[in-house]
């Protein structure tokens, strides 16, 4: 059995697959000191609904075959946010206007820790 990889080579190994889908305006906001539950969340945007998909099921796949066990997924049946939970790495992939509406950046940024990659 694999060890759970730390949270920063997670969270590379998420990023990579996100530029290798193509995801848009991805922003990693750290949560180190701000949440017990994670050390990072990632916030990206999928074009339409299968491209929030298609982005959702290549990092899910990329997270089992690191070793992540415990993944916990929702929103795949709709595709309109889609939430990732590896557990150091909570990923968010919206369509657009959905992003725009919950806008998750403005909930969690109070300070420097958000940059957009």
């Amino acid at each position: 059995m694999q060890a759970q990889p730390d949270a920063d080579k997670t969270l590379n190994m998420i990023l990579s697959r996100l530029d290798d889908m193509k995801a848009e305006e991805t922003v990693t906001i750290d949560l180190r000191g701000k949440s017990a539950y994670s050390d990072y969340m990632v916030v990206t945007t999928g074009r339409v609904n299968r491209h929030v998909g298609a982005i959702a099921e290549n990092v899910t796949k990329a997270l089992k075959e690191t070793g992540i066990k415990s993944i916990h997924v929702e929103g795949l049946p709709n595709c309109d946010w889609v939430l990732i939970d590896s557990g150091d790495v909570i990923l968010h992939v919206f369509r657009p206007e959905v992003r725009e509406f919950y806008n998750l950046e403005r909930l969690w940024a109070q300070g420097p820790a958000v940059k957009a990659v």
